[in-house]
């Protein structure tokens, strides 16, 4: 059997770990799995045949240093020459770019579109990364053969707003690894120790610190709750800094001081399971989500989950998770202290949350990513 020789766009995983550095490498490493497939990565500078593990920690500092000294375009243009000339004599089958938008390339190019918070919540990115989506995405989505989105509400959400052809987008959950899975007080605590933690006595909040993910609502739900909870059960909050996020870390340090909220920025993703797995509920309140990663890996890590009942959150997370406004403190304020003072209920619903979890997988995923594959290369070998 021929593999697909497909070009991948992986400068994602270069940096810090995101949702798109995730969707990324596990995809890539599920598709390799298939063994229908032979993958070149694209790393922005080079290509190579491995997919990065590990991200390089001078990254972030470099990319914001050319960010301020040279133009987007200039840039744009310089890597899309660099692409073009790492693919000469390779005569890929088919392009993916997993991260909204796509170099110019002489086959077949999908694209996957994770959410269009951009469009819809403008005011919570930088206006230059904004400035760039409007005028990029549209060309994307014009040559794209064919179009992957995380969720179904995305797909309203692209097929509306661009007026796509629906059978030109497919709705493809994400999956969840392994390393996601309920673990006992005795396999967590060594591991939470190094940071003053220890099993089921936190509530755990996931996300940059950035507008969207509404963790001022959060913070401000905790803080609401009886002292006797506070001292007992803060609220550790793990992200990296975002978009304006002067006004979340104030709060923060404010009740810091206190000893009711921890924040442990950035937590590699070797970490991050443990952290997941030793808490007794993740709160994930955000405002717009094309997917929501955290609550498919609290569900698989057996904790029970609060999140919003917005955008694409309430198809990830079904009936299991408490879904809740996100604008709504004392609500947020009320499930929180149900699910520390109501054992059996929380007990329930991480339960369902890992009956749940099991839906979603990598491979799955890789699987009807490859089917858009062919469907691509398949309509390019007619239009041609």
């Amino acid at each position: 059997m021929t593999k697909i020789k497909l070009a991948m766009n992986a400068t994602s995983l270069l940096s810090p770990a995101t949702g798109i550095a995730a969707y990324t490498r596990n995809l890539a490493d599920a598709l390799l799995q298939t063994n229908e497939v032979g993958v070149l990565f694209f790393y922005g500078f080079r290509w190579s045949e491995k997919v990065r593990d590990v991200a390089i920690p001078a990254v972030n500092p470099v990319r914001e240093l050319v960010r301020k000294v040279v133009p987007y375009e200039v840039s744009r243009f310089l890597r899309q020459r660099l692409f073009r000339r790492g693919l000469v004599g390779h005569r890929p089958d088919i392009y993916h770019d997993p991260n909204y938008l796509s170099f110019r390339f002489d086959g077949p190019t999908v694209i996957t579109v994770h959410d269009l918070s951009h469009v819809r919540y403008p005011e919570t990115h930088p206006a230059a990364r904004v400035r760039a989506m409007d005028k990029l995405l549209p060309r994307a989505i014009e040559q794209a053969a064919e179009i992957i989105v995380d969720s179904y509400f995305v797909k309203g959400e692209v097929v509306s707003h661009f007026r796509v052809d629906p059978r030109k987008v497919h709705a493809i959950h994400l999956g969840v690894g392994g390393a996601y899975a309920p673990r006992s007080a005795a396999e967590v605590n060594p591991v939470l120790a190094r940071f003053g933690l220890h099993a089921n006595s936190y509530v755990f909040a996931v996300g940059t610190l950035e507008p969207r993910k509404n963790l001022l609502q959060a913070i401000d739900a905790y803080v609401e709750l009886p002292e006797a909870i506070r001292k007992s059960t803060p609220l550790v909050i793990a992200g990296m800094k975002g978009w304006l996020s002067g006004e979340i870390e104030a709060r923060i340090r404010k009740h810091e001081d206190r000893g009711e909220v921890r924040w442990l920025g950035y937590v590699p993703a070797e970490t991050l399971p443990t952290l997941y797995a030793g808490a007794t509920m993740l709160v994930y309140p955000s405002l717009y989500e094309g997917f929501g990663l955290p609550v498919l890996e609290a569900m698989a890590s057996g904790i029970p989950v609060i999140t919003s009942n917005r955008a694409s959150l309430p198809e990830v997370a079904g009936d299991v998770g408490f879904a809740i406004d996100p604008q709504d403190v004392e609500g947020l304020r009320a499930c929180m202290q149900s699910l520390i003072e109501d054992k059996k209920e929380a007990a329930r619903r991480a339960a369902l949350g890992i009956a749940r979890a099991r839906q979603f997988t990598w491979q799955a995923c890789a699987e009807q990513t490859l089917a858009v594959y062919k469907k691509a290369i398949d309509g390019h070998s007619v239009s041609t």
